[in-house]
């Protein structure tokens, strides 16, 4: 009988779906933005629009982030390995408040606003929700930058690839799935096994990130 042979993840497959994973985990959550994506989509309103500017708002972010924090770490290795300890840190303090969210029940429900809004508008509230937001620029700018700053050269084009997939993909299922999707996400049991995931997820993430910075030790 023949052997079958294993393939190995290349490195970039490898970073590209670390940047999946860390960029779902930290935008899958309830809140403005999320339940913004789901009403438009319920509505069928501009959805499209809606979808390519968040997804491109976060894309840009990552890809600053991440180009930016590797110049401003790339003469200074001594920080970049105390903000992978950082981050480690964060995303072990994120995993299990994700943990503890799935303890308890938890909907996302969007609210039906009466009459139509125009295209302007819309994106006029979408970027409110993006970009008014603090957290979105600690998480795609500090964190997510910080983390796809810790990559070599070569590999951090997959690692923003991926974050920024995750996005896209994230939001094209809010907004294109949201009839299908609404009744799924207002019931408490579907957030506790996201969360759930997330949570375990988090910690996988963090535990490679910490044995990245104590290898550069």
């Amino acid at each position: 009988m023949d052997s079958i042979a294993l393939s190995i993840p290349s490195p970039s497959l490898a970073v590209f779906a670390q940047g999946v994973a860390l960029s779902f985990g930290l935008i899958v959550a309830i809140g403005a933005q999320n339940a913004f994506v789901l009403r438009q989509g319920l509505r069928r309103e501009h959805v499209g629009w809606i979808v390519a500017f968040c997804a491109a708002a976060d894309a840009l972010l990552i890809g600053a982030g991440v180009l930016g924090m590797a110049q401003a770490l790339g003469e200074r290795p001594a920080l970049a390995r105390w903000l992978a300890f950082a981050g480690a840190a964060f995303l072990a303090v994120y995993g299990w408040r994700a943990l503890q969210r799935a303890r308890h029940d938890q909907r996302l429900e969007a609210t039906e606003a009466r009459g139509g809004v125009s295209r302007r508008a819309a994106l006029a509230q979408a970027a409110a929700f993006t970009l008014l937001n603090p957290h979105v620029y600690l998480d795609t700018v500090l964190l997510v930058g910080s983390i796809g700053a810790q990559q070599a050269a070569t590999l951090r084009i997959w690692f923003v690839a991926g974050a920024s997939a995750a996005s896209l993909c994230w939001f094209g299922m809010l907004g294109f799935g949201a009839r299908w999707l609404a009744p799924w996400f207002a019931r408490p049991v579907a957030w506790r096994v996201l969360d759930a995931i997330i949570g375990v997820t988090m910690f996988v993430l963090s535990g490679l990130l910490m044995r990245q910075a104590i290898a550069g030790v």
